[in-house]
């Protein structure tokens, strides 16, 4: 007898979407992927998206634009006409059948005043409902109209980590990562909700904040940095070092985040004696003098030879991958990573993630318009028999064995929502965002003084053990053995040489899910790269669409990390399900690089439907014209003429509203302008026009004339001036946390207000080095004077090594 089939994870969640756009239709095909039977509704002119290219190809009727169909795999489509008599009726038996229900405004249907989200989450309060808004669904911008480019304005993400050439405008993130994210972020909240309001009237609204969810991927903690340290992240802006740098043969991207990075670079490009090991910082303080001479001689040499020899040094570097190329690349090709659409044939990204040996469904065809409008008639109510248990990961014990960004910010939601999560560390090595806040050594506890570290780590508890040590590894299986869950971020060389892969693991704890989070993933040619953000920008696509046309591009240095920190969030959701369904413990493999290419998918499918390779545009976009930003009147807060308004113009409506908000100018009443289409063509003329307007305005005043008469617009907001957004206050996105080191503080939460609590999520400074040594240890059965000892023999620590 055969054993059954792996079922998907979600399989019997039904999930029906009224969303448009990007955001939700990404959030219900992650869900779709679980296993879920995601009913799309459309009304009779279906979802935009479906005669959507980026690259305005043609999209000929009766057929799909490609990003449609990618999203759209797995799902079914029912049409409803909100003019009907029985359109209220229609939707409401689908709401019977539901478990979740995804909802952002835009469509005919979704605008309808009984499918608000509150209105729905009122009517059927065991269904999760997830809504998907710029700004939230209260509060005083609730209203506002916005693009994903004014998102970033107003996130701060635009100047963000200091990006971009200093003598030109900033620039942002292409390719409207932002929605991606944001999609990402939604489901991972839908599915945590689930965990604790599966039914029986225990439902929840889920209410997700698009602005949040920008602050959250494309800034670092810049409030708490302000706060603890007294001085923004970043005053100005600046390329990177190397950055994108052109190469004898092409574009080669090499990258440091630490400064042995750095001296490792000074060695490989002939100059040692660049190298400061006393003043580390030495290096930053340099960069333009080194910057030239760099490039220099990298320009003298083939891509192939830099990255070998880069990789020989241990340098952190990439090809420069876009729409073309990324399938051909030869890890690429031996992971499997694009896969054909089952429906259209056009290349697409394989999902984010894989289970083992939870299965996640294979990509069935995309419906077309209203393909299961009758097979949807009359489906029976089903029941649920799971109760509440509380905060969705209450009860949860998980090791964290993870440093920097992007491990962290994926357990940190789990402390947040009750996991006791034991952040791993060492004394010799201990998380690298405890080294990144320009510190010096001369300040008392200056490892505990990072804003970075305290942002990402609340809640947490510390453990220091040293587990290249066989009394380290023994304790370390002991206390795998306690815990539910392992995160760890290392290149996949390392556990394997501590005998701890998921084999192995499986022997201590037979149920464990284990997410283990490699750069590059556990097989293929760059398994063993080293891997950071801007490394996994430039590997996907990311990078090519962000900067000047004219110029190389820039690497974002933000996206990279977060946005692995949500997909990796959403993979070990899918095991807890599977788990709880099963009793099998799960392997994710959440590779930074699979979550990168899943946000950049748009670039290969452009590609391989079309043929068209989209390129980076500065701050143009395809979505919106104008888009652009505009320099004012106002000098930025450090007395520089700096300061920038973001401004979108999405639909002929909003361009009325533009021009009727400029006073009607005859350059506005331009017959050609009145189309999308005629304002790109004479977008300069249209810049033009608009730079001389703002440049003799405030910013205040711009955002106060064009917001109120419904034009899509932002600041270019200093990150660390978040907290001043009235929005952000009012949804209380900001929690002020005591630290016993660096005293007051204001945390960024989470982008998603839940119906049901909590309402407050910061309970607990993140931890001092281990200062959770003796209660984890004595958990364990230790005794003080083993523990004493363990300290002696630097097994454990309270302070880095010296």
């Amino acid at each position: 007898m055969s054993p059954a089939p792996v079922m998907p994870p979600l399989s019997g969640c039904v999930v029906v979407d009224l969303s448009t756009g990007v955001p939700g239709a990404y959030c219900t095909k992650l869900l779709a992927d679980g296993g879920a039977a995601v009913v799309k509704v459309e009304d009779p002119e279906g979802d935009p998206l479906r005669r959507w290219s980026a690259s305005g190809a043609t999209v000929e009727a009766g057929h799909d634009g490609a990003l449609f169909s990618f999203l759209a795999c797995s799902k079914e489509s029912v049409v409803v006409d909100p003019d009907s008599g029985d359109c209220l009726g229609r939707v409401r038996g689908l709401l019977e059948t539901a478990d979740v229900v995804v909802w952002s405004p835009g469509s005919p249907v979704a605008g309808l005043p009984a499918l608000s989200p509150q209105e729905i989450h009122r009517a059927y309060p065991d269904l999760v409902v997830t809504s998907i808004t710029p700004f939230g669904l209260d509060g005083p911008w609730r209203d506002r109209a916005a693009t994903e480019f004014t998102l970033q304005a107003w996130s701060g993400g635009i100047i963000g980590l200091g990006r971009g050439d200093p003598d030109r405008a900033p620039v942002c993130v292409g390719g409207q990562v932002g929605d991606w994210v944001s999609g990402a972020y939604a489901a991972a909240a839908t599915m945590a909700s689930r965990l604790r309001s599966p039914g029986n009237g225990q439902g929840e609204l889920v209410d997700l904040s698009m602005l949040e969810a920008h602050i959250l991927s494309l800034t670092y903690h810049p409030v708490t940095f302000r706060d603890m340290l007294d001085r923004p992240w970043q005053q100005t802006r600046r390329l990177n070092i190397p950055g994108v740098v052109t190469a004898k043969d092409g574009l080669v991207a090499l990258g440091c985040a630490t400064a042995q990075q750095f001296f490792d670079l000074c060695a490989m490009v002939g100059h040692p004696e660049w190298i400061d090991e006393k003043n580390p910082f030495s290096i930053g303080e340099r960069a333009a003098e080194m910057a030239p001479v760099v490039q220099e001689w990298i320009a003298g040499r083939a891509v192939a030879e830099i990255r070998e020899l880069a990789t020989a040094f241990r340098i952190p570097n990439s090809a420069v991958v876009n729409g073309a190329n990324a399938p051909a690349m030869d890890h690429f090709e031996a992971r499997h990573s694009f896969l054909p659409n089952p429906r259209d044939g056009f290349l697409q990204p394989a999902p984010p993630y894989r289970l083992e040996p939870a299965r996640l469904r294979p990509p069935g065809p995309p419906p077309r318009l209203g393909e299961h409008t009758e097979s949807r008639r009359g489906a029976a109510r089903r029941t649920t028999t799971r109760t509440d248990t509380g905060l969705a990961f209450s009860g949860l014990r998980v090791l964290d064995m993870t440093a920097f960004w992007a491990g962290p910010s994926c357990t940190h939601v789990l402390a947040l929502l009750g996991a006791e999560v034991i952040h791993l560390e060492s004394a010799s090595r201990p998380d690298g965002t405890r080294l990144i806040a320009g510190v010096p050594p001369t300040v008392d506890q200056w490892w505990e003084r990072s804003p970075i570290f305290a942002g990402l780590n609340t809640n947490k508890k510390s453990l220091t053990l040293d587990f290249t040590t066989e009394q380290g590894q023994n304790l370390l299986r002991r206390l795998i053995a306690t815990c539910d869950v392992i995160v760890e971020n290392f290149t996949p060389r390392v556990l394997d040489q501590l005998g701890l892969d998921y084999e192995a693991v499986r022997t201590l704890r037979p149920d464990m899910i284990m997410v283990r989070m490699p750069g590059f993933g556990l097989d293929g040619p760059w398994r063993d790269n080293a891997a950071f953000a801007f490394v996994i920008e430039d590997a996907s696509g990311l990078t090519w669409l962000t900067g000047h046309p004219e110029q190389n591009p820039v690497e974002p240095y933000s996206i990279g990390d977060p946005n692995a920190g949500v997909h990796a969030l959403n993979g070990l959701l899918l095991a807890l399900e599977h788990r709880r369904r099963t009793g099998e413990g799960v392997l994710v493999e959440a590779a930074m690089v699979d979550a990168a290419l899943n946000v950049a998918a748009e670039q290969v499918i452009e590609y391989s439907a079309y043929g068209a390779l989209l390129e980076r545009a500065g701050n143009r976009g395809p979505r919106a014209a104008p888009q652009n930003l505009y320099l004012t009147a106002d000098p930025d807060e450090f007395g520089r003429q700096d300061s920038w308004v973001a401004i979108a113009v999405a639909t002929d409506g909003q361009w009325s509203a533009l021009s009727d908000a400029l006073g009607r100018p005859d350059w506005a009443s331009n017959p050609e302008l009145s189309t999308a289409e005629g304002r790109r063509e004479n977008h300069d003329i249209v810049d033009e026009h608009l730079a001389a307007w703002c440049r003799q305005r405030g910013a205040d005043e711009i955002v106060d004339r064009l917001w109120t008469a419904g034009v899509p617009v932002g600041k270019v907001l200093q990150p660390h001036r978040q907290a001043e957004l009235e929005q952000l206050r009012f949804r209380g996105f900001f929690e002020e946390l005591d630290h016993p080191v660096n005293g007051q503080a204001r945390y960024s939460t989470l982008p998603v207000r839940l119906s049901r609590g909590p309402d407050r999520l910061h309970l607990r400074h993140a931890p001092l080095l281990g200062e959770h040594n003796q209660e984890l240890l004595a958990e364990l059965g230790l005794t003080e004077r083993e523990i004493s000892a363990l300290e002696t023999d630097g097994i454990i620590g309270r302070a880095p090594a010296r």
